[in-house]
């Protein structure tokens, strides 16, 4: 499913228009996004699941091409877990 198929099955579900979906789609995404830029970032929606900011420290790796060693810098990622309502339904 597309940003803009979510969009459009969001107003159909609320009877809403497309635009007024559109924000509220954004405004989602700005809190999910807000919420993990924080020191221990996390969100959790009850059911569905949780949102989590996890750092992955710096390490060594290998060029799968030329076999030379390289270094990865260390960075955050974002980790998702299904909730027990989201893991049933599918």
């Amino acid at each position: 499913m597309t940003k803009a198929e979510l969009i459009e099955k969001m107003a159909k579900d609320a009877s809403i228009s497309k635009s007024a979906a559109s924000s509220a789609l954004q405004s989602f995404l700005e809190g999910v996004t807000k919420a993990l830029k924080k020191k221990n970032g996390k969100m959790t929606l009850v059911g569905f699941g949780t949102f989590s900011k996890v750092r992955h420290k710096a390490r060594k790796g290998r060029n799968p091409q030329t076999g030379e060693a390289i270094k990865i810098k260390a960075r955050n990622v974002v980790k998702f877990k299904a909730g027990k309502a989201l893991k049933e339904a599918i």
